[in-house]
Parts: C-alpha cells; structure tokens; sequence
C-alpha cells in the first residue's frame, strides 16, 4: 500500500466508461464501508448510509431509471435510454452514498452534510488504496425524488453520490490544479 501522501498525491479520477471487472471483493467493500465511515461525525449520528448496487441488481436499477426517465421525458432518444439501463452495469460496483442529514438540536445541519461528503471522498480514496479507481458521481438521479425513492432513499434523505469503483482499463491523466496562491489567502487584522 502506498504511504497516505503519495496516496493522496497519485488519486486521480477514471471515467466510469473506463473501469471495468475486476471489482472489490466482499471483504474488500466491507473495508471500503468501515474506511468511509472514518470521518467527522459531530454528535455520533451517523449522518449517512450506503446502499450497494452490485451483481444482478445492477441490470435491474439501470431498468427501472430507464422507465423513470422515459415517463417523465417521453421524448427522451432510445441511445439516451440504453445509457440509463446500463449505469449501474457498466461498472462492476456502485455506491450510493445517501445524506441522512437532519435538523438537531446541537449538531446544524450543514456540519451533517458535510460529514456525507467527507464519508463520499473517503471511498473514493480507499478504493484508490486498494488498487482500483473511482468516480464521484451525481447526474439527475441524485437529484430527482422518484428516481431516488425507486433506488431506495427514505423520507428525507439525498444521495450525497454515487462512487462507481472497478479496474482503471486506461492509464490516469492529470488535470491543471489552481495554483497555491490563487486558493490561499492569508488573514490578518
């Protein structure tokens, strides 16, 4: 395993259209689970859960989206469609991480959030710990409330994501970064 800043340094984002099998093993998607858990959590509540598309369930999510869309955009091209039935299918796992974010009386709501986010980008780094890649992922499924009912949120929850992990099949390409000075700023009274 790499040391934690090389690690950090080496991650970079493959395009879900560029990952393919092998994907984690059970025991390696418990680690990925337990690692993304290893985050900021005021209060102790939580504020997240994962929901596993993998295997079979795969095909069938990518169905159902499928149907969702074309309900709600009759007029939606068959190619279009074809990309919904494959997104879960075209990797060998997803992860849904869903925000359980809710109001408390000490912990705001915005701290919540965030620890989802924290919990979503500590995935993306264990899977990159483990050998393999991942891409953050929302899309209009994150966002639209029958698409996220259907993919089994509950009253009151967001996916904060979708972390699609599998093999890289192309070698990572870096993007320009801001430079330091551009993005830091110093304070002073």
């Amino acid at each position: 395993m790499p040391d934690a800043l090389t690690l950090l340094e080496t991650r970079r984002t493959i395009s879900s259209i560029s990952l393919g099998e092998p994907g984690p093993s059970r025991r390696e998607i418990e680690t990925l689970i337990r690692i993304a858990t290893r985050v900021p959590d005021h209060g102790k509540l939580t504020p997240w859960r994962f929901i596993l598309f993998s295997g079979a369930a795969r095909k069938a999510a990518g169905e159902g989206l499928a149907a969702i869309l074309a309900q709600k955009q009759p007029d939606t091209p068959a190619d279009r469609l074809d990309q919904e039935r494959q997104r879960f299918s075209r990797v060998p796992l997803t992860i849904g991480v869903v925000s359980r974010a809710a109001p408390h009386v000490k912990i705001p709501v915005w701290e919540q959030v965030l620890s989802a986010g924290a919990a979503t980008m500590n995935l993306v780094l264990a899977a990159h710990a483990l050998g393999y890649s991942a891409q953050w992922l929302t899309e209009w499924v994150a966002y639209d409330a029958e698409a996220g009912a259907f993919l089994g949120l509950k009253e009151g929850e967001r996916f904060a994501g979708f972390v699609v992990v599998g093999t890289p099949t192309v070698p990572p390409v870096d993007r320009p970064r801001p430079a330091f000075a551009d993005i830091v700023s110093v304070w002073g009274a």
